[in-house]
């Protein structure tokens, strides 16, 4: 079986499994971040940025998704992400593993022909592909809190075809009776000189304002489920980098079942290295 290797290993999270481990264990005790009821979670919105920044957060989203010792573990794990703009072709790995410190994982390979019959894909190999944080950064967390299950990457735009691809999974998925759990990958406002964004000026105000008024009307609609919200919105305001993401995720949890959302918490590279450029990062899970 060829294997994708991992490209951000060792740079934006650790290459070796016992330092992988090390750091989980310490995310998981952040005390930053709401506690949640366990079991019963289909999908979730997790950050993408280097482990050090946003980790703990996407680490403590992840491992909400594991089902309680009397229901089976998921089949596959959907991860939606890439950086995308609106006319941009959806992209899917239909073959083959990618690797991880803590071994690799195999691609849900019949879900994931399925899905490029019925759509217009660029098909990424383990030989052939676009180096992506987005959904690379979080698959040590799935490896190591769903080990046996399969791995379906997508990029999906920030349009409509994200939630038309969202619901085709879980039709297929229903039919199949296949268990599956989905991972919407996005970080918020990119703010300040570094990223050509500055509406609220610099300082201490400026931090205040995208944490407390542009992402979180962002966060809003991912609470409220609303997939076709969070498109408009991330367009309009540059607070979801990867709304299709985010949309595609909210869709899918939705057609498998969900009906509520719970918020994990919020951060910002920020409280990690003040200055006058920061991203943020929110947690959500649903159910």
């Amino acid at each position: 079986m060829r294997v994708r290797k991992a490209t951000f290993s060792g740079s934006w999270y650790p290459s070796r499994a016992a330092d992988c481990e090390s750091q989980i264990n310490e995310f998981l005790k952040d005390p930053r971040f709401q506690s949640l009821p366990k079991g019963g979670f289909i999908g979730g919105i997790v950050p993408h940025a280097g482990w050090y920044f946003s980790g703990s957060l996407a680490c403590n989203v992840i491992s909400s998704l594991r089902n309680t010792n009397d229901k089976p573990e998921p089949d596959i794990i959907v991860v939606f992400g890439m950086h995308m703009h609106p006319n941009s072709t959806p992209v899917i790995m239909c073959e083959g593993a990618w690797e991880t410190p803590f071994g690799n994982i195999e691609i849900g390979r019949d879900v994931s022909r399925e899905l490029a019959e019925k759509f217009s894909f660029t098909i990424e190999t383990p030989d052939h592909f676009t180096p992506d944080n987005t959904i690379e950064l979080q698959l040590p967390f799935i490896k190591y809190f769903f080990h046996d299950a399969r791995l379906i990457p997508m990029g999906v735009p920030p349009s409509k075809i994200a939630i038309d691809i969202a619901q085709t999974l879980a039709d297929i998925a229903k039919v199949s009776g296949l268990r599956v759990k989905v991972v919407g990958s996005t970080d918020l406002t990119h703010y300040g000189p570094n990223y050509g964004f500055t509406p609220a000026g610099m300082g201490d105000d400026s931090v205040d304002w995208a944490r407390n008024q542009n992402d979180k009307k962002a966060i809003n609609l991912m609470l409220e489920l609303d997939s076709k919200g969070i498109i408009s919105e991330g367009l309009a305001n540059q607070n979801a980098c990867c709304s299709g993401a985010a949309a595609a995720a909210i869709a899918a949890s939705k057609a498998l079942g969900a009906k509520q959302s719970h918020y994990v918490g919020y951060s910002s590279s920020y409280d990690k290295n003040p200055g006058d450029s920061f991203v943020g990062y929110a947690g959500i899970t649903y159910s």
